[in-house]
């Protein structure tokens, strides 16, 4: 069971070392060459296993070849089990838009997709996975649901997947669809980790803003999804609004317990393989 690396805990968690499995960490946070971020992450990386998630590797798009150079070399200083990223575009030639932005479900961006995943997942010296996104509309142009397309881009791509339950709950309301089919459309074979936070309700939209605590209706999803894909690696976002490290890790005890009841206590796979750590 893991958090993220937040800075709020930055000094707690490397001075008492509390009781948690893993950290993650997002990788963009860190792709510099020294200063207080690597100083932070060494120091966690002396007691910890760290997993990379990143936000800005635009797979929907073009390649940053510098970002994904960075991108390499943290991977090989963390020794991350597995790397992930969006199944999403950030960014044109020439804007930046900092967020994660849908796509179309189209044959033609599946094929982009496939490809640059490929050749990112070759580069690396890990697995690479990719997270389904939350969304808030949808394009006229696609051509086959999400859970669809997640699916064949990680056949044909041969990568892992992150599946956010969260996420999938979100972008079940805004579009109207049931979200236990979505889950037990994904390969679970798959799935290396997933991922559990709090959402938003704005304007009768669910956003997901990663800022309070995991609401009863994913927490049932969750457990759906365990008893599909077994005792996979689980990470809790609070990424604002973050609480004290004592109701951070309270809730990651909360999803512990929930995997343990379903799974017997079963552990996780060895590390590397889906659902380790």
């Amino acid at each position: 069971m893991g958090v993220g690396f937040r800075v709020p805990h930055y000094g707690h968690i490397v001075e008492h070392r509390p009781e948690m499995d893993w950290f993650e960490i997002i990788s963009e946070n860190f792709m510099v060459d020294g200063g207080s971020p690597r100083f932070h992450l060494d120091r966690l990386l002396d007691a910890y296993p760290v997993v990379q998630h990143g936000v800005s590797m635009s797979i929907g798009g073009e390649e940053d070849v510098e970002h994904t150079q960075r991108l390499v070399a943290l991977a090989r200083h963390t020794r991350t089990p597995w790397l992930s990223d969006h199944v999403c575009f950030t960014r044109s030639r020439r804007v930046n838009t900092h967020d994660l932005l849908p796509v179309p479900y189209t044959p033609e961006v599946l094929g982009h997709m496939v490809e640059r995943s490929k050749r990112i997942a070759g580069a690396l010296p890990c697995p690479f996975a990719l997270e389904n996104p939350s969304s808030y509309l949808s394009f006229e142009a696609s051509t086959m649901p999400e859970w669809a397309f997640i699916a064949e881009l990680a056949e044909r791509a041969d990568i892992a997947l992150l599946l956010d339950v969260n996420n999938v709950f979100v972008s079940s309301i805004n579009h109207g669809f049931d979200p236990e089919h979505y889950l037990d459309q994904i390969p679970a074979d798959r799935v290396v980790q997933i991922h559990l936070a709090g959402h938003s309700v704005r304007e009768g939209y669910r956003l997901d803003t990663h800022d309070a605590p995991v609401c009863d209706e994913v927490w049932a999803l969750y457990a759906h999804a365990i008893e599909r894909l077994g005792p996979v690696s689980t990470l809790i976002e609070w990424d604002g609004n973050i609480p004290s490290w004592e109701r951070l890790a309270e809730e990651a005890a909360r999803a512990r317990a929930l995997r343990d009841r379903i799974t017997g206590g079963a552990e996780p796979a060895p590390s590397g393989a889906p659902g380790s750590l």
